[in-house]
């Protein structure tokens, strides 16, 4: 068992076993498509029982979690760089497992949107604390190489956790499926408590005071890259959030397949998973500018000729899944590398910096999500509208921060 305090990992060094570095990452980072994507064959259900009128506002019950793990993350990076990484994140996933223990008690609609808020508040604390563990053992290219590792392996949670709640439902309430989650972040917790040493080095630890944590936040809006790459990252989430508040119903109402929404969603994050594999292989030789930015390029073009197929009335399921795939294929290979990109030159203030650009991206695109689910109409136009004014102004602020020099290989 290692010690809590570990003397920290040199740049470029994971602390434990790689492998095992990656895949604890990857299960932290998990949890929040766990708490999202489990719920998707429920939202009938869920509404249901605790008499939702409006199949829109069903859609809350996603929109809660994701602006409580957005708001939170204010104050974990903060924290996690003032008393440590472990410390925080113990005490969130802990928090985690005891909020979807009430949710699964919830007796009424809101009581079941405050226990989600709180348990995306709790979330947070494992996106931010992976997100600066990885930035304490590792810069530039290796930490994208590594971001996309994780990725690869986080991805497998919104292939799985769709039908994680299908199989619950098979066989029990929706209620066990906030039991499922609670049981799940047990594990990692245990898991990540006896393995994991601290990687912030005590001498780099930030005293937590208002001045301080405002500089940070100066540094942070100050940083050309970092800006622009939050920014893009966020307006690419708010697409992904439309898609995620949205293909429930469009499964159900324009397609009458309810119950191929499991291997549909599959077959779409599947790609994205397969794309952050490829992007892990690749980005040492030409660069997370390149590969990110003809990534973006390829989004908007798909989104462009789906929405023409919205708009012409020639959708269809088969379609539907071979373009939003591709779609997703290029989000993960933007994504990842902007996520990178972003904290680049944040070396000393990591968590402080993943918080900020966490909260930032997180309710930003949990808000133009939430517009783009609630504008569903029956067809997937609003959807691919969404995602191709995403893709081009997420282009323009890429293209400002970048100074115009686009597609740099390096």
């Amino acid at each position: 068992m290692h010690q809590p305090l570990a003397a920290p990992a040199s740049l470029d060094r994971a602390p434990i076993p790689f492998g095992e570095f990656v895949a604890l990452a990857a299960a932290l980072m998990a949890l929040t498509a766990l708490g999202i994507d489990s719920m998707l064959p429920a939202l009938p259900a869920i509404g249901d029982s605790l008499g939702v009128a409006n199949p829109n506002d069903r859609q809350f019950v996603i929109t809660s979690f994701l602006i409580g793990f957005a708001v939170a993350q204010l104050a974990h990076g903060p924290l996690s760089d003032r008393f440590g990484r472990r410390p925080i994140l113990g005490v969130s996933l802990l928090i985690a497992v005891v909020t979807n223990l009430l949710a699964a008690a919830a007796g009424s609609f809101t009581l079941l949107l405050i226990a989600r808020f709180v348990a995306g508040m709790a979330v947070a604390g494992a996106r931010v604390v992976t997100v600066a563990m990885v930035r304490d053992c590792f810069a530039g290219r290796p930490m994208a190489r590594v971001m996309s590792l994780v990725f690869v392996v986080f991805m497998a949670a919104p292939v799985l956790a769709p039908a994680f709640g299908q199989i619950v439902l098979l066989f029990a309430p929706w209620r066990w499926i906030f039991v499922g989650i609670a049981t799940v972040a047990g594990l990692v917790l245990a898991w990540f408590w006896v393995r994991m040493p601290e990687t912030l080095d005590p001498e780099q630890r930030s005293p937590l005071r208002p001045g301080h944590i405002l500089a940070g936040f100066a540094k942070v809006c100050r940083d050309r890259m970092a800006v622009g790459y939050t920014l893009g990252a966020t307006l690419l989430s708010g697409g992904l959030f439309g898609f995620i508040n949205s293909i429930q119903q469009i499964m159900a109402d324009l397609f009458g397949a309810a119950e191929w929404l499991t291997v549909v969603f599959a077959c779409v994050a599947g790609t994205m998973a397969l794309a952050n594999f490829m992007n892990s292989r690749i980005v040492m030789r030409f660069g997370t500018r390149l590969i990110s930015h003809s990534a973006l390029a390829g989004l908007i073009v798909i989104a462009a000729v789906h929405l023409a197929v919205g708009l012409l009335g020639l959708e269809s399921l088969p379609l539907f899944i071979v373009l939003q795939a591709l779609l997703m294929a290029c989000f993960g290979l933007a994504a990842s590398n902007f996520s990178a990109m972003a904290m680049e030159n944040m070396g000393g203030i990591a968590g402080l910096a993943s918080s900020f650009q966490g909260f930032v991206s997180t309710l930003g695109g949990a808000l133009i999500g939430a517009v783009i689910g609630q504008s569903f109409d029956g067809t997937t136009v609003p959807l691919y509208s969404g995602f191709l004014l995403m893709g081009l102004i997420a282009f323009f602020v890429v293209a400002v921060a970048e100074r115009g020099r686009m597609f740099r290989p390096h």
